[in-house]
């Protein structure tokens, strides 16, 4: 079974992104770091017990990859946006095999402390136009989101939309099980994340 671990903002540069989410949600970012593996870096902020926003893009001190980086951020374009979910697994291999043709083979990486394994996709891009979610697997009793200073922010609902919605639901089914995640059918994909802040309710998409 999986459980929601946290939420991808994606955006052309860092800066961008941080500057777009602490403007929404009314509150500050904390430092995150770099992945040499993908050349990407982030910033981060908790949402409670287990789960964490991050806001993540290329790196330009970074050396190239070598290979398509994770979250299509080498397709990405534009404003920044909520692009991608994370849900972490007890055995990445198992939940592998019942999820998607497409959904990645497991890296192992690191950032600091952090240790994980982590399927990403071969072309980078996640099934169902980025709805399906990244599979992730933390190694050892680490987790960022433990790290992080309280910020009084909470996420109310996920929202995945999706053409197809019917087989997206499918393919979650039987995979994960959390009341704040809803599909609904929709003429292009989009994610929307309703989180409740110490300011009131704010929306990203």
């Amino acid at each position: 079974m999986l459980t929601l671990d946290h939420l991808a903002v994606s955006a052309e540069t860092l800066e961008a992104g941080v500057a777009a989410v602490e403007e929404r949600l009314g509150t500050r970012l904390a430092p995150g770091g770099r992945h040499a593996a993908m050349g990407t870096h982030n910033r981060l902020l908790g949402l409670g017990p287990g789960c964490y926003l991050e806001v993540i893009a290329i790196d330009p001190e970074a050396a190239p990859p070598g290979r398509p980086r994770w979250f299509d951020l080498d397709r990405f374009a534009g404003p920044p946006r909520l692009t991608n979910w994370v849900a972490r697994c007890d055995d990445l291999s198992a939940a592998l095999a019942r999820a998607p043709r497409g959904t990645g083979t497991p890296m192992a990486l690191a950032r600091g402390a952090l240790r994980w394994q982590m399927a990403v996709p071969e072309d980078g891009r996640l099934p169902y136009n980025g709805a399906f979610p990244a599979l992730i697997a933390w190694e050892g009793a680490g987790h960022p989101a433990a790290m992080l200073p309280e910020s009084g922010c909470r996420l109310r609902r996920l929202e995945l939309t999706h053409p197809d919605a019917e087989n997206l639901g499918v393919a979650l089914s039987g995979l994960i099980e959390d009341a704040r995640i809803g599909v609904r059918p929709g003429p292009a994909p989009a994610l929307r994340a309703v989180i409740d802040t110490p300011s009131g309710e704010a929306v990203l998409e």
